[in-house]
């Protein structure tokens, strides 16, 4: 594995891989062993065009963990803002930095980047896809059931990238996954055309179907980043496909819900049911840490 781009560019062997090694370094880490020496000197740099909660803090502390250290490059700070190239942006940092990670617009910026870089690459999100959010939806899913067999997902809302590496992941693992989406708000064609020749996806517009016997019910934001202004008319179209209680009670009896967050209480989840699967959906949002360390340690063959 030389960059961490998209799901679809790793086999079911490289998913599992690292969803292993995530589970591995959690245990590790809560036991107090030290992972100081297992990325010792390297230094992770950080680029955002989008803002960051979990994905900055996540990287920053997991590189710390592993006994390295990260630099915040903020797009509106570095040249890339006033125009110099990402292929020289690429080839100047790769002689500074031992990996980058890039949170971003557009997954062709991201595709550049890897392409002219001597280092890896990790895609930190896109508006296309978001692969490290996914692996450490997967990561939690294996902690809650042991294994993905006979495990379904259902994912309830917007197709955006979120939507898009799950339905990758899930079937890269083995799972079933349905979708409940609006018309007109389905996940990537491509993508779509993947699943249909890896496994299959169901795509519903009532949620009541798609949710029947899920062992996962997941949701996100109806409006994403850069998608403010449709946030009212988004409202409309989705509010038939909130998480709630009555939606919850047609999924499997031990269905656990999961939010990528930040989450929008009484819009795509209602406040009963998140506080009632918080511990879940925090755990889902620690494991992105985990997770991030088990692709950097991938990922620089420590």
């Amino acid at each position: 594995m030389k960059h961490f781009l998209k799901i679809s560019d790793l086999s079911s062997e490289e998913v599992l891989s690292l969803i292993n090694l995530g589970i591995k370094l959690k245990e590790g880490q809560k036991k107090g062993k030290s992972q100081t020496q297992m990325l010792n000197g390297k230094v992770l740099g950080m680029i955002f065009s989008k803002s960051s909660t979990r994905t900055r803090v996540s990287f920053e502390v997991g590189m710390t963990q592993l006994g390295g250290t990260s630099i915040f490059l903020n797009q509106n700070d570095i040249q890339l803002n006033r125009g110099e190239s990402i292929a020289d942006t690429a080839r100047v940092l790769s002689r500074y930095l031992d990996i980058i990670m890039i949170r971003t617009f557009k997954q062709s910026d991201v595709e550049e980047l890897a392409k002219n870089a001597t280092i890896p690459v990790i895609n930190g999100l896109t508006d296309y896809c978001h692969p490290t959010q996914a692996l450490a939806d997967l990561m939690t899913v294996k902690e809650n059931f042991n294994d993905f067999k006979n495990v379904k997902i259902c994912y309830c809302g917007d197709g955006n990238n979120v939507a898009n590496s799950l339905i990758v992941a899930s079937l890269k693992c083995g799972c079933k996954i349905s979708l409940a989406c609006p018309k007109g708000y389905y996940p990537n064609a491509e993508v779509l055309e993947w699943a249909k020749q890896n496994g299959g996806v169901e795509i519903f517009n009532d949620p009541k179907e798609a949710v029947k016997g899920a062992q996962v019910v997941y949701t996100d934001v109806w409006a994403s980043m850069g998608q403010e202004a449709e946030s009212e008319a988004r409202k409309k179209i989705f509010m038939d496909y909130q998480v709630n209680e009555s939606l919850m009670a047609l999924a499997d009896k031990n269905a656990i819900v999961l939010h990528c967050l930040p989450a929008h209480k009484e819009e795509e989840i209602s406040h009963e049911t998140f506080e009632k699967h918080q511990k879940v959906i925090f755990d889902q949002s620690e494991n992105r840490m985990h997770m991030h360390k088990a692709i950097m340690v991938e990922l620089l063959d420590a």
